[in-house]
């Protein structure tokens, strides 16, 4: 999903399909009488936004994992049922990905409902889209005779592997295979149980990772050498497929794993050419195409089947049937080094966000936006000053011994080797222009004396 999606705001953190982002899609899409407060397994880089999205969409206590690194959805799912079971072993654990479009709750609800007596009895659930088309790019399960009294719920006969377009065509009009989803309901019990049976050195490191943890502010820490140690798998290739309790709950709800900037054009709504537009967009002689500013006004005129994606620093056109193909993109802007693989302009901090707006040899301004209540560390920098002009809110700076009240069109200046910090004390957002000069304008450059969210 590059240009949008990149390592440190993945499009899972991003409103791809609504206001909202897919993680707070996914939380509101669990929440009531029925759910308990969500575990959130991510990366520690995307922590404090983590927390700020699910605080945003009402939900106040959830258990938030730091994966050291990823190893893939097995350890996963192993974290959040061993830390489950701390207070329940036989708690029931909907597992789903953070970046999936459910558009027929009620049917999903539906089949939760449908696979909870089997996941009670030992089974693990997982749940099969109903096909609707011959899909070589998702896995297939081949389901086998119905459960002994438990409506709607299946054996699994068998897990099948990506399939040509012949072999995907004969599942189609078999009828009996379903795409494989990656959501599933277990126990903690009886997922740790089956975890120990097939991948006994998994479940070890495992506990050994949760027994050592450590919380960090309202972070919890696996012990990250144990968790290094792990040989990385899903939850298919480590247990699903190897366990004679898997079971399947076939579902039709309008689900997307939102794989590609394809998919959004198949579930989008569409014009009367065929197009998807989302954004700033002037479209002249289009036809079936996904178009989308997040940015700048995109004009396109006389083109079909495209996809057509821009940001504030990227703009990515390729043919609707190449857009698996992004990811050589971006590999290769990897392999480059440029920022555009990980970062946009605009980066999230647990105070607030910042966004490059100009640099050059000797000086950069950005955009500052500190958040109600928040404030950024006590710091200073060896290399670089820095000149502050409040746009709107109220800020409290402190400037070496002086502490500074500044509203709009105020401002101060930081020199170089000067300890400070910015504050807001305020109920709206304070927004600054920042202008840094220097020898050197590195995020490296910064000396922390004092942070209230544990930053060293």
């Amino acid at each position: 999903m590059w240009p949008l999606s990149r390592t440190l705001f993945p499009k899972q953190l991003q409103p791809i399909a609504s206001e909202r982002s897919l993680l707070q899609e996914a939380i509101l899409r669990f929440t009531g009488p029925a759910f308990a407060s969500p575990i959130i397994i991510c990366n520690e880089e995307h922590r404090f936004i983590v927390a700020q999205q699910a605080r945003a969409v009402g939900c106040a206590n959830p258990v938030i994992v730091l994966e050291p690194m990823g190893r893939n959805t097995a350890p996963a799912a192993a974290l959040a049922a061993l830390i489950a079971a701390e207070t329940d072993p036989d708690a029931l654990l909907l597992v789903t990905p953070s970046d999936h479009l459910i558009a027929n709750i009620s049917a999903f609800n539906d089949a939760v409902a449908k696979a909870r007596p089997a996941a009670l009895a030992g089974h693990l659930v997982t749940f099969g889209i109903a096909p609707d088309a011959p899909e070589t790019g998702y896995g297939y399960i081949q389901r086998g005779d119905g459960l002994a009294d438990i409506d709607g719920c299946f054996a699994v006969r068998r897990f099948v592997e990506k399939p040509d377009l012949a072999t995907a065509q004969s599942y189609l009009a078999d009828g009996g295979y379903a795409w494989n989803s990656g959501l599933f309901l277990f126990s903690a019990r009886a997922y740790l149980d089956e975890l120990a049976t097939h991948r006994a050195e998994m479940d070890r490191l495992c506990r050994a990772a949760v027994t050592n943890r450590q919380q960090d502010l309202d972070f919890i820490r696996p012990h990250a050498d144990s968790f290094a140690a792990i040989k990385g798998d899903s939850i298919d290739y480590a247990v699903m497929e190897r366990t004679k309790r898997a079971a399947i709950v076939p579902v039709d709800m309008g689900w997307s794993d939102v794989g590609s900037w394809t998919a959004l054009w198949d579930i989008g709504t569409r014009d009367a050419a065929g197009n998807v537009t989302t954004g700033d967009v002037l479209l002249q002689d289009v036809r079936n195409s996904y178009v989308r500013s997040d940015g700048p006004l995109v004009a396109a005129v006389g083109i079909d089947d495209a996809i057509i994606v821009a940001t504030a620093d990227a703009v990515l056109v390729t043919r609707r049937d190449m857009a698996q193909k992004v990811k050589d993109i971006v590999t290769a802007l990897k392999q480059s080094g440029r920022e555009q693989s990980a970062s946009h302009l605009r980066i999230f901090r647990p105070w607030g966000w910042y966004e490059s707006i100009s640099k050059g040899t000797g000086f950069q301004v950005k955009l500052i936006c500190v958040d109600p209540g928040a404030k950024i560390s006590l710091q200073k920098h060896a290399r670089r000053a820095e000149h502050w002009v409040v746009v709107s809110g109220f800020a409290k700076v402190t400037r070496g011994s002086d502490i500074l009240e500044l509203g709009p069109n105020e401002s101060t200046y930081i020199p170089i080797g000067t300890i400070h910090r910015l504050e807001n004390e305020g109920g709206e957002p304070l927004l600054i222009v920042e202008t840094q000069t220097g020898g050197y304008l590195g995020e490296d450059d910064i000396e922390r004396f004092d942070d209230q969210y544990g930053r060293g």
